[in-house]
């Protein structure tokens, strides 16, 4: 799915968001559940805006690189936005590969290497000592820079080999705990977006809804009025 370009002059910084991606799938997720508690906001993607140079994500924490992703964001077009980063979580690699999921075997997005090695640091693990988890951090900064983060977990183990066609990274040799004998490639996209660690994420940024609301309260955006936890530290 292409993204159309737009022309940053034409864009209320207002009311405008922009989300650090060039990929129009998470710009949909995105939209979907963030628009729903600021209904009244236009999210865009970085990448229809300009070719803009990547960050160099050399954070500790997903959180770290989150942030970092949003804030380049932030001050290459002047306008608040939101990124996400994310990884595998094995519990018996005592937490890699994490937030080098993506260069796991050196490459940066060579997930065919990426997946071998993982099979390979796993051959001797028992089906009970497999469990793993996508984690995923969300990060939105205004122009004053404030921030807000979500945090969200898809818990699950690691197969013996890959199945399925759909997703990317290790999705293939991902059985999420929701979705029993199914690995996460072989989900739809719309069962994936149903359990997945960014859907929990964003849930869990939504759920932030009148500190959200305050941020943007100087530009009179309307926010959808609905009861909210806020337990999650800012």
């Amino acid at each position: 799915m292409a993204l159309e370009k737009i022309d940053i002059n034409t864009l209320n910084p207002q009311n405008t968001i922009v989300v650090a991606t060039g990929n129009a799938h998470k710009l949909t997720e995105i939209q979907t559940i963030l628009g729903s508690v600021l209904p009244e906001v236009r999210f865009v993607a970085l990448g229809q805006l300009g070719d803009f140079e990547d960050p160099e994500e050399n954070g500790e924490t997903f959180r770290d690189n989150a942030l970092i992703k949003a804030q380049a964001a932030v001050e290459a077009t002047g306008l608040p936005a939101i990124a996400d980063d994310s990884g595998l979580v094995v519990d018996s690699l005592g937490g890699a590969p994490g937030v080098y999921s993506a260069r796991y075997a050196g490459e940066h997005g060579n997930d065919a290497a990426n997946n071998e090695k993982l099979l390979h640091e796993m051959a001797d693990v028992t089906d009970a000592d497999r469990t793993a988890r996508f984690m995923s951090v969300v990060a939105l900064i205004n122009a004053d820079g404030f921030v807000f983060t979500g945090t969200g977990a898809c818990e699950g183990v690691i197969g013996h080999e890959g199945r399925g066609e759909f997703g990317f990274g290790y999705d293939p040799l991902f059985l999420p705990v929701d979705t029993p004998g199914k690995t996460m490639a072989e989900l739809t996209p719309e069962e994936k977006n149903a359990i997945s660690h960014r859907f929990h994420a964003l849930q869990d940024l939504a759920s932030q809804l009148h500190e959200i609301a305050d941020v943007f309260a100087h530009a009179g955006v309307p926010v959808q009025d609905t009861p909210v936890s806020a337990d999650e530290d800012r």
